[in-house]
């Protein structure tokens, strides 16, 4: 009996999240670890599953970046990054398309439809509109490029919004559609801004590998439960935000200047993490707030 009456004293204390959440759409992007287990999938799957049923309106934006290297293996194409990015030729992008589009994808819209919430799958390139990504050397002043790797200048939310309004949870590939008609990798972290930023989401989650940000790198229990965004350069200068969360937290300081009202970065491992942040009092992970 005591196992019952804490059982409904978890839902008693997640029920004024629900109501102040119903209705919002919500921006979760994964990818990485998360994606190489099928346990792992279907944990997150799950609480994408719950919030679409208590009236939230989930977005997912997911990556693949593993299963890609794996399939270039395959291949003998060689997988190259710059800066964090990967370097994408001509027949590296038909392996990122393929996987993406036609393998990853499918894959999460029928283990969700499997779970009895409607699913649908976008294909990035249908919504994103993508410039040509390039920087220029700070050292030699030389033009660094990519290949057919794109940033996000615009997001056509209709066809997000058309099933997102049906109750369908749309998953978003991070591919875009560049103006010499050919398709782009996109950074995923900053595809789910740009995402998050034009649906003028009420929040943006990013589920990595780590708990969040952490004031020393070798101790989880050093977690940052909350973070200003006036508070983010300095944490950049002393290296507490480094590496790969640079991006990710980039992203979403963009996202918050243009509107979306809080970031949240969660351990995609732990289990229901994505539940835990959203639907309780304390959260387990790092919000970024402006």
């Amino acid at each position: 009996m005591q196992t019952l009456i804490e059982k409904a004293a978890v839902l008693v204390e997640a029920l004024p999240f629900i109501q102040k959440f119903r209705g919002d759409v919500v921006v979760v992007k994964f990818g990485g670890s998360a994606l190489e287990e099928k346990a792992g999938v279907e944990a997150v799957l799950k609480d994408i599953a719950f919030m679409a049923c208590v009236g939230l309106r989930p977005v997912v934006v997911h990556g693949g970046g593993k299963a890609i290297s794996r399939r270039l293996k395959e291949q003998a194409l060689s997988s190259t990054f710059l800066k964090g990015l990967r370097v994408t030729d001509a027949a590296t992008m038909e392996v990122v398309e393929q996987v993406l589009n036609r393998e990853v994808n499918p894959q999460l819209v029928n283990l969700l439809t499997e779970m009895g919430c409607k699913a649908r799958g976008i294909y990035g390139e249908d919504i994103l509109s993508v410039v040509k990504h390039t920087e220029t050397d700070e050292q030699t002043g030389d033009c660094l490029d990519w290949g057919f790797v794109g940033d996000v200048v615009r997001v056509d939310v209709e066809p997000i919004m058309a099933f997102s309004n049906s109750n369908i949870v749309p998953l978003v590939t991070p591919l875009g559609w560049g103006d010499d008609n050919r398709v782009y990798n996109c950074n995923a972290d900053e595809a789910a801004s740009a995402i998050a930023e034009a649906l003028k989401a009420r929040k943006l989650v990013f589920m990595s590998d780590v708990p969040g940000l952490l004031q020393n790198p070798e101790d989880p229990g050093s977690l940052i439960s909350s973070v200003h965004v006036k508070e983010v350069d300095d944490l950049m200068r002393r290296g507490i935000i480094s590496g790969g969360m640079l991006p990710k937290v980039n992203a979403a300081v963009k996202a918050l200047k243009a509107g979306v009202l809080k970031t949240h970065f969660v351990h995609a491992a732990l289990p229901h993490s994505l539940l835990l942040e959203l639907f309780t009092s304390q959260g387990v992970g790092t919000e970024i707030v402006e």
